[in-house]
């Protein structure tokens, strides 16, 4: 039987998600967002089959709901729309923090089944016409089963997991989720973006080699999702910076203090990781386009 998918916000991953799920047994897919040219955009272009303006309207019809938004939009979206879902449906999300949409999702009716869900892919670009087809190719989907969470349902989020071409689905606790991107993601954009803070940064423009680049991509972010993203997940991402500046601290210390030996052993230790890493990651496939 033919199953309606709602798309709540059609933005790079909402728009990524619907052209990925083309195909997928037999689904419609049902595309929501507040911008008519975006709803006009996804019908033109075939990324979704219908679209609306209408939230509401879209709830009562759709059986898997995806929000799509800002982690503060998703927030707001389940408060505002709890009664509104159609019993027996299910609903996920593809936010970047989880404890604090899991939170929001206790206001569900019972009836109601929430899975939280993060496919680990972005750009640094944003909207509908920076869409992706192969977004999540190679990614891992990261899934926060809790009481809400029906097994019939994450059974169905493994499978779309497949479908969009994720690498696996890595089960885990919103608490786990939030340290591991707190370390991974988030820290990596603070570190873009601090060092875009440098008053040398025009200075010495035209002089960047690959590694300034690739250090400073994401630094061109989106402020709104970023700021919320950092604010929710709080005190993850301050344990995290908190390592960070010990690490930083250690290796000033060693070069200000010429220091060779410790310099050359954690030089040595940290790079040795890194090969490591690098070796486990060609092993398993899993590296998709990372936020």
């Amino acid at each position: 039987m033919s199953k309606t998918i709602a798309i709540i916000g059609l933005g790079l991953i909402g728009g990524s998600m619907a052209i990925a799920l083309k195909d997928f047994e037999d689904c419609e897919l049902l595309g929501v967002d507040v911008s008519q040219p975006t709803l006009r955009y996804a019908v033109e272009q075939g990324i979704v089959h219908r679209a609306t303006d209408d939230p509401r309207a879209a709830l009562e019809q759709a059986d898997l709901i995806f929000l799509c938004m800002h982690p503060q939009g998703i927030i707001s979206f389940l408060r505002e729309h709890r009664d509104h879902f159609r019993p027996g449906s299910m609903v996920t999300d593809v936010c970047g923090v989880k404890g604090a949409i899991l939170r929001a999702a206790e206001c569900l009716p019972p009836e109601v089944s929430f899975l939280g869900g993060h496919p680990m892919a972005g750009t640094e670009f944003s909207g509908i016409q920076n869409a992706i087809p192969d977004m999540f190719r190679g990614a891992h989907y990261i899934l926060t089963p809790n009481g809400q969470s029906s097994p019939e349902h994450i059974a169905l989020m493994e499978r779309i997991a497949r479908h969009i071409g994720c690498a696996d689905v890595v089960k885990t606790t919103p608490e786990r989720h939030d340290a591991i991107i707190a370390y991974t993601s988030q820290m990596m954009h603070i570190i873009a973006v601090a060092v875009c803070d440098d008053q040398s940064l025009f200075e010495y423009q035209g002089f960047e080699g690959d590694s300034f680049r690739g250090c400073t991509r994401v630094a061109a972010l989106d402020v709104p999702l970023w700021t919320q993203l950092f604010t929710l997940n709080g005190p993850a991402l301050c344990a995290a910076l908190e390592h960070l500046e010990d690490n930083l601290r250690a290796y000033r210390q060693a070069i200000q203090s010429g220091d060779r030996d410790t310099l050359v052993e954690k030089l040595a230790w940290s790079s040795a990781r890194k090969r490591k890493m690098n070796r486990l990651e060609q092993e398993s496939g899993a590296v998709g386009r990372q936020k």
